[in-house]
């Protein structure tokens, strides 16, 4: 109510008697919580309609991803305040507690991002957590950005993933401790590749196997777009283990001969 009585310029009601909780700060974990709540299922949204746009194919009603028709934004922090429609996105620590919110503002009238200097932007408490599409527990694929993760999800949609949003957090990531085996979706530039190596490391430290998986292009959503999803899919499958190949490649690929 607070946020819409911002948006009308409308006054706001004379404090209650009663000891009411004190809203967070404006980039807390609270206030992304509450920012998320307020959004909706993105089926049927520009939402839905931009991530399209990108060729990501398959079903998008996961938990992790809402849509807000109206999210403030500011350039920076002396200029005004504009408000655009917005995918939303739930970083979650490995307890599935939202900790911080990442926002993809859209442009009203194209299937793309607003036309604005920073289009994505996150708040609340990033490091360590990240987007989660499916559940990992012995085995997940980790890469850097919403469309990166979910464009490989379109083509291996029972592998679970999670998006670290930046290479500097996808490098930090929190490791589960029942994980076996990691993949990492490589994003072929210099703050990619060191981000691979870091978490690389990390991982290995606590006893997990750590595989590679690297686009052709820039990254696996170019990859997606520039050559379609059976070539994408190809492209993936034959960095995969292989007992993974037959573990998670969709029942039309499993049983085909794979290149070592």
């Amino acid at each position: 109510m607070d946020e819409a009585r911002l948006f009308l310029a409308l006054p706001f009601p004379e404090p209650a008697t009663t000891r009411q909780q004190k809203p967070g700060p404006r980039a807390s974990p609270e206030a992304a919580r509450r920012l998320f709540t307020a959004g909706r299922p993105i089926v049927g949204t520009p939402a839905e309609a931009y991530l399209r746009a990108r060729r990501i194919a398959g079903p998008l009603n996961f938990s992790a991803l809402r849509f807000h028709p109206s999210v403030y934004y500011r350039e920076h922090e002396d200029a005004p305040r504009q408000a655009f429609p917005a995918l939303l996105a739930a970083v979650t620590d490995l307890d599935g507690t939202i900790t911080g919110v990442h926002r993809t503002w859209l442009d009203a009238a194209r299937r793309d991002k607003a036309r604005v200097a920073d289009p994505r932007r996150s708040m609340g408490s990033l490091l360590g957590n990240c987007v989660r599409f499916g559940s990992a527990t012995d085995l997940a694929l980790a890469g850097e950005g919403i469309e990166t993760v979910l464009s490989l999800r379109s083509v291996l949609p029972n592998l679970p993933m999670v998006a670290g949003l930046s290479a500097n957090h996808l490098a930090a990531l929190d490791l589960p401790s029942t994980l076996r085996r990691l993949y990492i979706a490589i994003d072929d530039d210099p703050a990619g590749r060191d981000a691979a190596v870091h978490l690389r490391h990390r991982a290995e430290a606590h006893g997990i196997e750590v595989v590679d998986v690297a686009p052709q292009r820039s990254d696996f959503n170019h990859d997606l777009r520039r050559f379609g999803p059976a070539a994408l899919l190809e492209s993936v499958i034959r960095q995969l283990v292989p007992d993974d190949r037959i573990r998670f490649a969709p029942s039309t690929v499993r049983g085909r001969p794979q290149a070592a």
